[in-house]
């Protein structure tokens, strides 16, 4: 990987963030977790400009969905990847439209088939 890319990770279980923290700390990422949407806006709206948000989509308070609606709203420049457990057709169809660049289903990837995903989406560069 020839450039440091930054992920912010928003997911309310712990224990998955955790893992995935260091699965991608690991991977030479710039790790920012945060615990639901809420508290991701606050750091993106606080200044945080990460390369990817990595997005959980069954979350208290603020759905994954409206999650991605509100980073779109406030233009950020990084890629949105949606990693879920909800993997019919209608949620990563709906995840696309809504402007993620990619969808992953946490089921069907081990953690470090996420990180390769999530390479993969960001780009030939990485």
């Amino acid at each position: 990987m020839d450039k440091k890319y930054s992920i912010l990770i928003v997911d309310d279980d712990k224990f998955l963030s955790e893992m995935y923290s260091i699965k991608f700390s690991e991977r030479g990422f710039v790790v920012e977790v945060a615990g639901d949407g809420p508290m991701a806006l606050a750091k993106i709206d606080a200044g945080l400009k990460p390369d990817i948000c990595l997005v959980d989509i069954v979350m208290p308070e603020m759905d994954g969905f409206e999650l991605i609606q509100r980073l779109k709203e406030r233009k950020i420049e990084g890629k949105i990847i949606v990693l879920s457990n909800l993997g019919q057709k209608e949620d990563v169809e709906k995840g696309l439209s809504l402007g993620a660049d990619g969808y992953i289903v946490k089921a069907s990837a081990t953690p470090s088939e996420v990180v390769n995903k999530v390479l993969e989406i960001v780009g030939p560069n990485s």
